[in-house]
């Protein structure tokens, strides 16, 4: 049966033979032209039939990431849980309940963000060493051993550590799944599946709910061992699958090993894509990688790179799109089961809108997929959820002046619930698509590395103070909090104005020239940029097997 678009053929065009080592400039440049045009005028249907080979494997790789978004709502729900609090906390003679203090919240909540810092750091060095595959298998692994840890603590000093070993592991699956997905898929794709690793960080929060919910008037250990051994149904479901999984071609072209990049790239099309389509897609790669050359001069990938020339830009948007996930307002209005309990909310009625909110939130990145994102562009959703955000984090601290009345207690309840869905609409699944699309694409995996790392930093400061704020036993703000977040949630609305630029339907190297030339980030949308055209008056002669040393 023929295939939709199956191969992308031109009729004038002589028989496509394997690119030699040396190919002349303009002959890549053709290539590389006419792939760029079908990537820009490919519709999601089409592509979808013509690269659902890559839409797996980009799902599978961003599967890993329902690890950490499980154990992080897992730890920020266990102060509220019974059984957890009367094992590892002190009794509480103010409230009559047992609370783990606010330094111990504070430690906790912040562990598996200190070891996941670490990790994505690494990370950066794994991935040019290794390349993706390898380093994901590595850190399934290294996960399932670390598992045990936290499963058999014992104390409470014992559990931090597990929690940082398992950050490690936690920080690479986070920063490499969007960087994979973004180089394996065609530009009308990108976006949805980057974004799909924020998705399967919500999946994670929702199990995590709903282990917690079924678990709440469990009074024995396995209230909180079971939720700990859940976690190691995805190393042994994950690690088989990905063994099969393909490199990245940009990868491998960054390698010099040519070849092995057009082997990847058959294995993520459809099985009748032909031979000049395939070396078509190659040339852009490798186009655009020599264009990254010429830019930044030099071909070092080094995290000091990150932060010369363009490259500074680029990384400071990457870094404060996903700090502006922390500085809207996450950790207080998100997954607030500690929260609901401090506003008199009872455990069962916190936990069920824990569950509750985060279904909502899961809904909400589908209504994102389908009623947002093909009709907005990155900078208008980013620019107007922060708004939205900033607006409810206003009303949640005005109601507080009769949080003991139980209806202004719901209603400030049911705001962080809107605000998730808001988030969820907006900056929540953009902070996983634009950095991994911002960067130039030597420097991708290290920008979003560092991008990811702002993250941490952020939340780790973040989930210090919250504890503070809200724990009957330290400052004891309750909603007054949000006055707070939202100070911050409007200095970060002035960033986006002023500094995010809109990189929808921009391919990575339109994305480079832009960034080359100074264009201001508000004037993205309507500069007009031929690559090719720039490109073409090189005239230069491209090695492609020349191996590289990063």
């Amino acid at each position: 049966m023929e295939v939709e678009s199956k191969a992308i053929q031109h009729t004038d065009e002589m028989p496509v033979t394997a690119l030699t080592e040396q190919t002349d400039r303009a002959v890549l440049n053709e290539k590389a032209k006419r792939a760029d045009e079908e990537d820009h005028k490919a519709k999601i249907i089409p592509a979808l039939r013509l690269h659902y080979k890559a839409v797996f494997w980009a799902f599978v790789v961003s599967m890993c990431v329902i690890m950490e978004g499980y154990d992080t709502s897992l730890l920020n729900n266990f102060y509220a849980f019974p059984a957890f609090a009367k094992k590892f906390g002190k009794f509480d003679p103010g409230s009559g309940k047992y609370q783990l203090t606010a330094p111990w919240q504070a430690g906790l909540g912040n562990s598996s963000g200190v070891g996941a810092f670490f990790g994505a750091f690494l990370n950066g060095f794994l991935v040019d060493r290794f390349g993706h595959k390898r380093v994901v298998l590595g850190s399934l692994l290294a996960l399932a051993g670390f598992l045990f840890i936290v499963f058999f603590a014992s104390s409470i000093e014992v559990l931090l550590v597990g929690e940082i070993l398992c950050g490690f592991p936690w920080g690479i699956f986070a920063t490499i799944s969007p960087a994979y997905a973004s180089e394996i898929l065609p530009l009308s794709l990108r976006v949805y599946m980057t974004s799909w690793t924020n998705m399967c960080f919500i999946i994670g929060q929702l199990i995590s709910a709903g282990v917690l919910a079924g678990l709440v008037h469990n009074n024995s250990d396995w209230a909180y061992k079971i939720p700990f051994a859940v976690q190691w149904f995805w190393p042994l479901i994950l690690f088989p699958v990905l063994l099969f999984a393909p490199e990245s071609p940009w990868y491998l072209v960054r390698k010099g090993r040519v070849e092995e990049a057009r082997g990847s790239l058959v294995r993520l099309n459809h099985k009748e894509t032909e031979a000049a389509s395939i070396d078509e897609q190659l040339a852009l790669i490798i186009h655009t990688d020599n264009q990254e050359k010429e830019l930044l001069l030099e071909v070092s990938t080094s995290y000091w790179q990150c932060f010369r020339g363009v490259e500074a830009r680029r990384t400071e948007i990457a870094s404060m799109v996903f700090a502006g996930t922390i500085l809207t307002g996450l950790t207080f209005a998100y997954n607030t089961t500690y929260f609901f309990s401090s506003i008199g909310l009872s455990s069962t009625q916190a936990y069920n809108l824990n569950v509750g909110g985060t279904a909502m939130a899961l809904a909400s990145t589908l209504v994102s997929w389908v009623f947002i994102m093909p009709y907005f562009g990155r900078r208008t959703i980013y620019l107007w959820g922060t708004f939205g955000m900033t607006v409810i984090l206003f009303l949640i601290g005005i109601l507080n002046v009769r949080t003991n009345t139980h209806s202004f207690a719901l209603a400030q309840a049911v705001l962080t619930l809107i605000w998730t869905c808001v988030f969820q609409l907006s900056v929540g699944q953009l902070a996983w698509a634009l950095p991994a699309e911002i960067g130039s694409t030597r420097l991708r995996q290290k920008t979003v590395v560092i991008g990811r790392n702002a993250y941490y930093i952020v939340s780790v400061v973040a989930s210090v103070l919250e504890p503070y704020f809200v724990n009957p036993t330290a400052w004891n703000l309750k909603g007054y909090t949000s006055f707070f977040w939202m100070g911050l949630a409007l200095l970060t609305l002035v960033w986006v104005f002023f500094r995010l630029p809109e990189t929808k339907g921009r391919s990575y190297e339109e994305i480079n020239l832009l960034f080359a030339k100074g264009i201001g980030s508000r004037h993205f949308s309507e500069y007009q940029v031929d690559v090719f055209e720039e490109t073409d008056q090189k005239g230069m002669v491209v090695h492609i097997e020349r191996a590289e040393r990063v």
